[in-house]
């Protein structure tokens, strides 16, 4: 009996030991991964403080030379295709697409060649050209030559750009630069080419049936289902119930009553202390308050209230497009800066159908401003009115929700630290020489 006991023995502190180290291997990488997540956690904190005092850095920068902001200047795009149907092409159309323009893009250039062949032929000039220097034989695809969207002899090379020719809606190049270990990335988009959604909820009863058309022609566009819609409506519904947008603004008086100030002297001090205190005498004050003062304060409160949680901003940042090279959502077409005019030179489609839904023939007015705005820009709403003459009473309808010259800008920093992330936008709106700041919302 004993014997067999013995012989147990080992098994039992094999057994024992092995459970042992099963325990402690089970404590150790819980706590390794444990440490691991701290040390995690500790490095993103580390990276994100990094990457928010890059983005403060960037916005005080940005804030500090608003007014050395300069208008920006339009393109013209007559041989090039217009980029106001991109956002409902995924990247097999996409793609379709391009090539397209670029086969019509070599035609042109093809029988444009021809053409100055026979016309040069009677007497070539060859007098600027040497012989011995390379650079003087420009490139068949140089702009010397012709306005074109890319190198016919790199596919790839090919893109859309927009309005002021960045893609839209920058109206320049993003910038990015280094402060630290921090990545920053600055871009500045045009807010009037957006559908401005304080439209929805505008205190004018004449035109709240076709401001509500205009909003969900806008989501129709963006592939809104009617449920989705009915939500955004019933969002928008309790921001006016907090305030009303309006589009047009006049001077006014307001009526106040301020304190009148008199000198005390030390025996009138001493009488006022032994009699019963009276209350100061006032006196009713006339102040007028401007137009601009209060297209100002309607732009930062409607900024606010945009960016806050009663819109669903989730359901505007849905992708209507499944794509890996760009990023396609409603959010991206809608203006929550309060702009109250679309610009019908830099605005896509679905917007500018939106914005002439007020005077109706939307979508032939849309496409004729879209094929004439890539040869030369409209200059100002009178020439709009001259090219499309029979369209003028919907136009003049219409005329105090649209624009030629953008005013409202956004400007996005970014700063990132390793996968720490921060992000500010700051909405601007520009009156003359003058940039004035509506808001910035930081993230």
């Amino acid at each position: 009996m004993s014997s067999c006991m013995q012989k147990e023995k080992p098994g039992i502190v094999l057994l024992v030991t092995l459970v042992l180290l099963v325990v402690l291997s089970v404590l150790m990488f819980n706590l390794t991964t444990r440490m691991s997540a701290q040390r995690h956690r500790d490095k993103y904190i580390i990276d994100y403080q990094a990457a928010r005092y890059a983005c403060d850095s960037a916005v005080k920068y940005a804030l500090a030379t608003l007014n050395d902001m300069n208008t920006p200047i339009l393109i013209e795009r007559p041989n090039e295709p217009d980029f106001s149907d991109l956002f409902m092409l995924d990247d097999q159309q996409y793609e379709e697409f391009l090539a397209a323009w670029v086969e019509f893009d070599e035609e042109r250039l093809s029988s444009e060649n021809e053409r100055d062949v026979d016309r040069e032929s009677d007497s070539p000039d060859f007098s600027d050209l040497d012989p011995n220097d390379v650079n003087s034989l420009k490139d068949i695809n140089s702009t010397d030559y012709f306005d074109s969207f890319g190198d016919s002899n790199e596919p790839n090379a090919f893109g859309v750009r927009g309005p002021y020719g960045p893609p839209w809606p920058f109206i320049t190049k993003p910038v990015e630069f280094e402060i630290g270990t921090a990545k920053v990335r600055i871009e500045i988009e045009d807010e009037n080419a957006k559908y401005p959604i304080g439209w929805a909820v505008m205190d004018d009863k004449k035109v709240q049936r076709e401001a509500l058309a205009g909003l969900e022609t806008f989501c129709e566009w963006m592939d809104f289902n009617d449920v989705q819609i009915d939500s955004l409506k019933d969002q928008l519904k309790l921001v006016s119930e907090i305030k009303t947008f309006k589009v047009e603004f006049k001077n006014k008086s307001q009526i106040t009553r301020q304190p009148v100030t008199t000198p005390t002297t030390s025996s009138s001090s001493s009488r006022t202390s032994r009699s019963r205190i009276r209350p100061p005498r006032m006196r009713t004050v006339r102040k007028t308050i401007t137009a601009a003062e209060q297209i100002a304060q309607q732009s930062s409160d409607f900024s606010k209230l945009c960016h806050s949680s009663l819109i669903d901003r989730e359901l505007l940042a849905r992708p209507i497009i499944i794509s890996e090279t760009r990023q396609e959502s409603a959010l991206k077409y809608m203006g929550m800066w309060a702009t109250r005019k679309v610009n019908i030179n830099t605005a896509p489609r679905h917007v500018l159908e939106a914005a002439f839904i007020f005077g109706g023939d939307a979508d032939q007015i849309a496409e004729e401003i879209i094929q004439q705005r890539r040869m030369k820009p409209f200059a100002d709403i009178e020439e709009l009115r001259r090219e499309l003459f029979r369209y003028s009473v919907a136009i003049e309808k219409c005329e105090k929700y649209i624009t030629t010259v953008s005013s409202v800008f956004t400007i996005k920093v970014t700063a990132t630290v390793g996968v720490a992330e921060a992000t500010a936008v700051i909405g601007i709106a520009k009156e003359g020489q003058k940039a004035r700041r509506i808001a910035v919302i930081s993230g």
